[in-house]
Parts: structure tokens; sequence; C-alpha cells
């Protein structure tokens, strides 16, 4: 199945909403429409989907760079698709567009206990730095 990548629209938002939902990365404390028009105030070209050949969204993730390190954040893959080689094709086009940037070093964050998707990116190469992420709310969602 081919899949096209193409920078995300406001009339993305329930359908990547729907996605992230149904992968589980929505958390209560997250409002996810208030992280997406957030991500659109900054590098919304990094903010990406793909498509099927229906136009369907069927993946979403957003990318920046804070001019030290990159990140990666809220991939995701229609559960029925994960495994497929479009999350591989996600990290690839990021990977490209951050270099491009000028981007020397990659950061994605992963919950703990969540072994499939660790997995997959050590297999894309990606390594425990042995750090500890910290976080702090400074505007509440709810």
């Amino acid at each position: 199945m081919q899949h096209a990548f193409r920078a995300f629209t406001p009339a993305d938002t329930e359908s990547v909403v729907a996605l992230w939902e149904a992968c589980g990365l929505v958390r209560p404390w997250n409002d996810p429409r208030r992280d997406i028009a957030r991500k659109l105030t900054v590098q919304p070209e990094l903010f990406l989907v793909a498509e099927d050949e229906h136009g369907e969204v069927v993946g979403a993730g957003m990318a920046g760079f804070d001019g030290h390190r990159g990140w990666v954040n809220y991939l995701a893959v229609r559960p029925d698709l994960q495994g497929g080689g479009l999350g591989r094709a996600f990290m690839a086009e990021f990977e490209r567009l951050l270099t491009d940037l000028g981007c020397p070093k990659l950061n994605l964050q992963v919950r703990a206990g969540n072994e499939q998707v660790i997995g997959f990116y050590e297999s894309l190469g990606y390594a425990d730095d042995r750090t500890v992420s910290l976080g702090k709310r400074l505007i509440p969602d709810a």
C-alpha cells in the first residue's frame, strides 16, 4: 500500500486526534487539540500526516528543532498498519528534514513500559541516552 506524506492542515485535526487516541497517545492532562494548535505556531512544516490512496489519514507525527536538538512527538500509525514500514518511513523523513536544518542529534521520548515502541526505535538505531526526562507543566490544559 502506498502512502503519501504531506504537511498537516487544520482540516486534519479530528482525524489526527482519532488516530492518536487509537494508538493510546492521548493522556487526560494533554488536550490534543491544544497540542495541535501549539504546534501550528512553531515549525508547522514539521507536522506531517500520511494518507492512503483514498486520502484517509493513516499516520501523523510532529518534529521540531530548537537549534540544539531535534525532537519527534506524537508519531502514530494506524494500528492495523503498524509493522508495515510506515513508521520507519516517517522517521526517515523526519531525519532528512531535520538534517537539512542542520540538526546534529534527534531525541524522542517513549513512555516507560512501552517495550514494543522502544524496540521499534532501537531497530532504527536509537539508544537509551541514560538520561532522565523531567517535566513541569507551565500552562494547564484542563
